[in-house]
């Protein structure tokens, strides 16, 4: 992940929007990938939905309507 990472940085920073834009749309990809990696753990420790919602900043209905289908629910 961390070389991945890196080239997605790499690409950021280019003016090119041919390499830019695909970057952005790949990093999305793996950010949401990183979020629901991290709300599966915390539900797995026990944390609630507002407990998480909390520490992403969003509702906890808007992360329990995102996560709980993906697995993440209890």
């Amino acid at each position: 992940m961390a070389s991945r990472t890196a080239q997605l940085a790499a690409d950021l920073d280019c003016r090119d929007p041919a390499i830019g834009l695909p970057a952005v749309a790949a990093l999305r990809s793996l950010l949401d990938d990183i979020e629901t990696m991290q709300v599966q753990h915390a539900r797995q420790l026990g944390w609630s939905w507002e407990s998480i919602a909390g520490a992403l900043g969003v509702s906890r209905q808007a992360v329990h309507r995102k996560h709980a289908r993906r697995g993440a629910g209890r």
